[in-house]
């Protein structure tokens, strides 16, 4: 059974584990450092299709089908799909998925997404509605400029603090039994905003958000940052790193030698041209089923702290002058199912 521990944290007695995971990406992706991190990769940004939109459908579809096909099943195994994306009504998602035949939640959580879809997948796994379970988001770089900032073909300058959002996508399969990483416990975020209005500085948005998250969760447990092998950001970028480290500073919390960012992780910043680092769905996504769970599988790392942080907002509202809220969920995952911090 699931236990509530503390005010926010929810401990699972029997852990799911994540039996197989992929990443799927596109040329930006295979030209940074975590190239050989990606199941597939497709230097064709609209991946055979004629809009973008259906290119991150693609995404995940193929994200999906890799997984499955990793973990030796087929979509038939599957008794959910928890899934989401960046698009309006996540269509990204739900087009990816409808030829598939599985019964489907959907999930928006913006960036947060991945780590969201870990956290109620392994709830479903835990109370026993469903034995076997998918976990995927995704996002696209071109897909997302249109709907949240400008036109391409605009082309218009981008800040300092602006980051790039991935074209990536990863799916995990999750199911009950011995075969890990395992999903030991999950913290659920709560609405934060300090009042940024910059669509252009996401980091300094979700940062408050990761700090509350990684709070709560240490409060709950009675652990800290030494604790673990890694924390690991979502896509908070340059920007939102160094104001999350003075954040839980003040908390409390020296996150100095044991945080890193997914959007620090994704892209050189420096060659490829990112500004503040990667960002999006699929960038917390890919690294962490292409990169991360691997890990932790192989023993390289046995206590994560998977932290993913989202900004709920729509250009509609920010058109309208208001602030960009931020969430953030945290997921453990350990190598062992029993035993570890909680």
């Amino acid at each position: 059974m699931a236990k509530r521990k503390g005010k926010y944290t929810v401990v699972f007695d029997d852990p799911p584990g994540v039996r197989e995971s992929a990443a799927v990406g596109s040329k930006k992706e295979s030209e940074g450092p975590l190239a050989q991190a990606f199941d597939v990769i497709n230097e064709d940004s609209y991946f055979g299709e004629k809009t973008w939109e259906k290119a991150e459908s693609r995404m995940q579809e193929t994200a999906i089908n890799k997984a499955l096909e990793k973990a030796q099943l087929s979509s038939a195994d599957i008794d959910c799909i928890f899934a989401g994306d960046l698009l309006n009504q996540c269509v990204g998602s739900t087009y990816g998925i409808r030829a598939l035949g599985m019964p489907f939640i959907g999930l928006f959580g913006a960036c947060s997404t991945m780590a969201e879809s870990l956290a109620v997948s392994s709830v479903f796994l835990e109370a026993g509605a469903v034995t076997r379970a998918v976990a995927c988001t995704s996002s696209h770089f071109c897909s997302a400029e249109r709907q949240f900032r400008l036109p391409l073909e605009y082309g218009g300058q981008r800040t300092p603090t602006a980051q790039w959002t991935a074209t990536a996508a990863g799916a995990a399969v999750l199911e009950k039994g011995e075969v890990g990483p395992f999903v030991r416990a999950v913290t659920i975020g709560t609405i934060e905003d300090l009042g940024i209005t910059d669509a252009n500085n996401m980091g300094a948005a979700m940062a408050p958000a990761a700090a509350m998250t990684l709070k709560h969760f240490f409060e709950d447990t009675g652990t800290n940052p030494s604790n673990y092998d890694l924390i690991i950001t979502g896509d908070l970028g340059k920007v939102g790193t160094d104001l999350l480290r003075e954040l839980t500073l003040k908390d409390g919390y020296d996150l100095e030698h044991h945080h890193t960012d997914c959007g620090l992780m994704l892209y050189d910043l420096e060659k490829q041209d990112v500004h503040a680092g990667a960002s999006g769905c699929g960038c917390s996504a890919s690294v962490m089923c292409g990169h991360i769970l691997p890990l932790i599988r192989r023993g390289t790392l046995n206590e994560i702290l998977f932290v993913a942080t989202g900004a709920l907002m729509s250009p509609t509202v920010v058109q309208q002058g208001e602030s960009i809220a931020s969430i953030a969920h945290l997921v453990y995952l350990s190598s062992k199912k029993t035993g570890g911090r909680v």
